[in-house]
């Protein structure tokens, strides 16, 4: 980070001067920064700062280096923006987010200062993934989901995560599995016009959240791919992230149980605060169903974009098998 960037950074933030900077990482791609500042003068002793550079990229870690990766790449940026700007602060304790502290887009960069996590209690990053540490994850999604039920979502993606099969052209053409890239429109549907929508994080991997020391409670970071959907997509996607695959299908599946459980009891307190006209036994009864879907959707994406993926896996294809069962029922049910 150049001088002239923290000098910035110090003047809109009131404090003294920036002592140091310690890079946390770079962004996805080569896009620029995540890095550390820590300030003189200032309340908290740190801050986030995310700056953005908008360079074509010459190469992609897994190969998609495209025109349509990099504008996908751009606009998932401005809605990032847009988020910490009008939505990032409304989001309540249970589903705690950095706070948006200031923001400057210039046609080549943006630089986003936000709160340190860090300096709010929610200082371990990527733990092991214990029990207490995915009930964290799944509490904020619910509690998160909860909060934006049915909301219009004004400014974010119209239809959120990464993978969404519109923005995925390349990875669906390239996808060799027959039965699901003929079924992927259909998932893709089911899950955009179910009846509860809400806001997903798009990203909900356990990478993208913070803990705190006894990981008993969560805060999400990274809305690159934020936008409107069936919250399942984050539950899938999340577990995802979590599960050990070298496990027993079964056992799997029996962990994966209590996991959605758990979820379903922290949505219906989230939706009876925040929504109490909404009935939540109607909600659970149309989401639970779309977890498998939820998951076929992702698979989907995934044996187009890295056919080698751990992610593909028994307990994957066994999801995937279940949801095309589904809808070849449902396409009888309509006969």
């Amino acid at each position: 980070m150049q001088a002239q960037q923290l000098t910035k950074i110090v003047k809109v933030l009131g404090a003294q001067s920036a002592s140091h900077v310690d890079t946390i990482q770079s962004l996805w791609g080569d896009y620029g920064e995540l890095v550390r500042v820590y300030l003189t003068g200032y309340h908290c002793a740190s801050v986030i700062v995310k700056h953005i550079q908008f360079p074509q990229p010459k190469t992609h870690p897994r190969g998609w280096a495209t025109d349509l990766s990099h504008q996908r790449k751009l606009l998932s940026y401005q809605i990032e923006s847009y988020w910490y700007q009008h939505y990032a602060n409304l989001c309540t304790a249970s589903s705690y987010v950095p706070k948006c502290l200031w923001i400057e887009t210039t046609e080549h960069e943006t630089l986003l200062i936000l709160e340190d996590l860090a300096q709010l209690g929610f200082s371990a990053i990527n733990p092991q993934p214990s029990k207490s540490v995915i009930q964290a994850c799944l509490t904020w999604l619910a509690h998160f989901h909860g909060q934006f039920m049915q909301h219009s979502g004004d400014g974010l993606w119209p239809i959120g995560s990464y993978w969404h099969l519109a923005t995925r052209p390349d990875e669906l053409a390239a996808l060799q599995d027959t039965k699901l890239k003929d079924a992927a429109t259909a998932l893709d549907s089911i899950l955009n016009h179910c009846q509860f929508q809400t806001l997903v994080h798009g990203d909900a991997k356990l990478a993208n959240f913070c803990f705190t020391p006894d990981s008993t409670k969560a805060a999400a970071v990274d809305f690159q791919y934020i936008g409107k959907g069936c919250g399942m997509k984050d539950v899938a996607y999340f577990l995802s992230s979590v599960i050990a695959f070298n496990q027993a299908t079964t056992s799997i599946e029996q962990a994966v149980e209590q996991y959605i459980d758990f979820y379903f009891k922290q949505l219906a307190i989230s939706v009876a605060h925040h929504h109490p006209a909404i009935n939540t036994a109607r909600l659970e009864s149309s989401w639970r169903p779309l977890y498998a879907i939820a998951w076929a959707d992702f698979n989907r994406f995934i044996k187009g974009w890295s056919p080698e993926h751990p992610k593909i896996n028994a307990y994957s294809e066994t999801l995937t098998l279940q949801a095309l069962t589904q809808l070849a029922a449902e396409n009888d049910d309509h006969n």
